[in-house]
């Protein structure tokens, strides 16, 4: 078996458990390609490895049984762009904070390898949202699976976001931002600003506004076979665009059409992890006195 393991800094607490799943991955002879990020960090961390295989594009990665993220929900968001099209399925160990998508604990790691090994888990495919435009605005990785996001870039000025759905008129939004959210990313950024929390396969996008200066606008679910055009303006003629854990500024000429993409990510999922519960757990859902 031939696996990926793209990753981020890791408080010193988690090291015994990294350590000792690259001694089960070598005592198991399964072959390991590192992201030249991780292997830097290893190396400095003085962590064996036993890998000489390294990446340091997404063009690089092997042709990986799954990739492996290691660290919060923000590595595994940066490990489904490097997977891309190639749709090879991703697993996240929750070495980070929040983990609504990196669900396994650095404890069960033991148990994910033997898991993975012995076919015993599920496969969960999940929408992806991308972003069309008459400029290249993220080297090619135009999709996400948690969100694309408009927002201003100075601390003064709103900006306008005149959107149209499927062509139709549907709304100037006076606001700091706009976001359009995956049913994954239900529970992330949007959350935050009034989103509701879809459940993972829903099929539909949430179009919701980040501090909107009108307050009868409300977050709206779409069907996620709409097409959203977007036009905005902006007193700096500028404004911030994001894909997930990627940005940049562009001029508001920027021309921007959003929709699903044609493939989706796929998620690897332990036979006993369930979205609810961690809904529950993540969200403290349940957690009164009266129960």
């Amino acid at each position: 078996m031939k696996i990926a393991i793209h990753g981020r800094n890791f408080n010193e607490s988690a090291r015994p458990f990294i350590e000792s799943m690259f001694n089960e991955l070598a005592r198991r002879k399964i072959d390991v390609q590192l992201s030249e990020p991780f292997r830097s960090f290893l190396d400095k961390q003085g962590i064996q490895h036993f890998s000489n295989m390294v990446y340091g594009n997404p063009d690089e990665l092997c042709n990986a049984r799954m990739v492996v993220s290691m660290g919060g929900d923000g590595t595994l968001l940066e490990t489904i762009s490097h997977v891309g099209k190639r749709r090879i399925p991703v697993i996240g160990i929750n070495v980070g904070r929040l983990g609504f998508l990196a669900t396994v604990s650095p404890e069960r790691i033991s148990d994910m390898i033997e898991a993975l090994e012995n076919n015993q888990y599920k496969i969960d495919e999940r929408t992806l949202v991308k972003v069309d435009s008459n400029i290249d605005l993220f080297e090619g990785r135009n999709f996400g699976l948690n969100d694309f996001t408009i927002t201003k870039t100075d601390t003064a000025s709103m900006i306008t976001v005149h959107t149209y759905l499927n062509d139709e008129f549907l709304n100037s939004y006076w606001a700091d931002g706009l976001i359009i959210s995956t049913p994954t990313g239900s529970t992330g950024y949007s959350l935050s600003c009034g989103g509701p929390v879809l459940v993972p396969h829903s099929q539909n996008f949430i179009i919701t506004p980040v501090s909107p200066h009108n307050l009868n606008v409300r977050p709206l679910v779409v069907e996620d076979s709409s097409v959203i055009r977007l036009e905005v303006k902006s007193r700096s003629n500028n404004f911030l665009v994001s894909m997930d854990s990627r940005s940049r500024v562009v001029d508001e000429v920027t021309e921007l059409t959003v929709s699903k993409a044609d493939f989706t990510a796929r998620l690897i999922k332990m036979r006993d992890d369930s979205f609810l519960d961690t809904l529950r757990s993540k969200l403290s859902w349940g957690l009164d006195m009266r129960n």
